[in-house]
């Protein structure tokens, strides 16, 4: 019998831990990150949403959700302009790939908003085919053709192409790590690097839902990949150049 109590209790304290780990992940009605699905769901079903873009203005008028307010996170107005936003109501925002968006968020939630929804960002948004609106301030940006690209890539060299964004910090550290091996290796390598918010339609073609974003090609054959920052040491591993 005191073995059964034992194994029993054993099993009790296992669920406890199940529930308590369960109840501490994002889950609807209390914000946190979610999926472009999730996110257009919880943002139809509330009345009034607060839909926070968090980009610059240029990028904001060339696509944006619908009935998006443009707070620009690296505007010296933006403290104040969040701090007027109803901290009792639910807010979503959301930016290019989450990043700049996830630092709004947690200031949101330091500053006593109740519930904070993040999405992974336009580029997520648009590789879904969800809709974007366009503003009338500026024309809407497409970019590169995917043709166009795949005569780019094409070369007896290796091309190491670099999707990333002037605001992504992410890309910020990646890039003299790029312009070193390129400077390295210019015999048998190009680097090739490409803004994804000049590039919308080549990004949405390609399925890339976050940034930095590398690929590699030999002969127009793309022979390697990664999203995400990489170091040194592990992009020439991984890649043999």
């Amino acid at each position: 019998m005191k073995n059964i109590l034992l194994k029993l209790n054993a099993v009790t304290m296992i669920l406890l831990f199940t529930l308590a780990l369960a109840s501490c992940q994002n889950t609807p009605g209390k914000g946190g990150k979610v999926s472009v699905d999730e996110f257009e769901n919880l943002l139809t079903s509330t009345k009034n949403a607060q839909l926070i873009d968090v980009r610059t203005g240029d990028e904001f008028e060339s696509g944006h959700l619908k009935n998006a307010t443009n707070i620009n996170i690296n505007a010296g107005d933006f403290d104040q302009k969040v701090n007027a936003l109803d901290k009792s109501k639910p807010v979503f925002v959301y930016c290019l790939s989450g990043g700049r968006s996830s630092s709004a968020a947690g200031f949101m939630r330091k500053n006593g908003f109740k519930i904070v929804y993040e999405m992974p960002g336009i580029m997520a948004w648009r590789s879904a085919g969800k809709e974007l609106v366009t503003g009338n301030t500026a024309p809407a940006k497409s970019g590169m053709t995917m043709e166009e690209y795949n005569k780019l890539v094409t070369n007896e060299k290796f091309v190491l192409v670099d999707f990333s964004a002037v605001w992504c910090q992410p890309c910020k550290r990646l890039s003299p790590i790029l312009d070193k091996i390129s400077a390295e290796r210019k015999d048998k390598m190009i680097l090739l690097k490409m803004d994804a918010d000049e590039n919308p339609d080549l990004l949405k073609q390609k399925g890339i839902d976050g940034i930095p974003y590398l690929e590699l090609y030999k002969n127009g054959k793309l022979i390697w990949k990664h999203q995400g920052f990489i170091d040194e040491q592990t992009l020439l591993s991984e890649t043999k150049l």
